[in-house]
């Protein structure tokens, strides 16, 4: 099983705009990073965010190319400085195929405890928009593939 991981995609600073939507090279990211994701046809189930705009805008774009059965939705415990352990244990149990959209420095503790059992441990460098695949295998999780913005605009997405 997969999970897929996305930090929200470069956001206006608070000064610019309290909420905090993407700014345009943020949404030009997610697009392009969305666009391949669909092609490479990746499949999830479900899309879950934080419920910060942000977070919401970046998965609203890659549901548009992934087309989730169970749509997208907002949960509680993707925030920011959120605790890692009840997400790293709900997926622990889980068969569902999902895709996660949150914030730093969450992911990257989120990351360190599936991966090292650590969530202090910086396993990698998460970036704005960027698609963190993590396999469940017998022994545990490891990170099979990340997807950069920079890698889809490569591509021509």
């Amino acid at each position: 099983m997969n999970v897929y991981l996305v930090q929200h995609a470069e956001a206006k600073s608070k000064e610019v705009d309290p909420e905090r939507p993407l700014s345009e090279q943020g949404r030009r990211d997610a697009e392009q990073v969305a666009a391949l994701a669909g092609r490479m046809g990746i499949q999830v189930s479900q899309i879950r965010h934080s419920g910060k705009l942000r977070a919401e805008q970046t998965a609203r774009i890659l549901a548009e190319a992934l087309v989730p059965a169970h749509g997208v939705t907002a949960v509680d415990g993707l925030g920011p400085v959120d605790d890692v352990e009840p997400v790293a244990n709900d997926l622990d149990t889980t068969w569902a195929t999902l895709m996660l959209v949150g914030h730093l420095p969450f992911m990257e503790r989120l990351i360190g405890e599936l991966v090292v059992g650590d969530p202090d441990e910086a396993v990698v460098d998460v970036q704005n928009a960027a698609i963190t695949c993590l396999s469940r295998t017998e022994e545990g999780w490891q990170v099979s593939w990340i997807l950069t913005p920079a890698m889809a605009a490569a591509t021509g997405s």
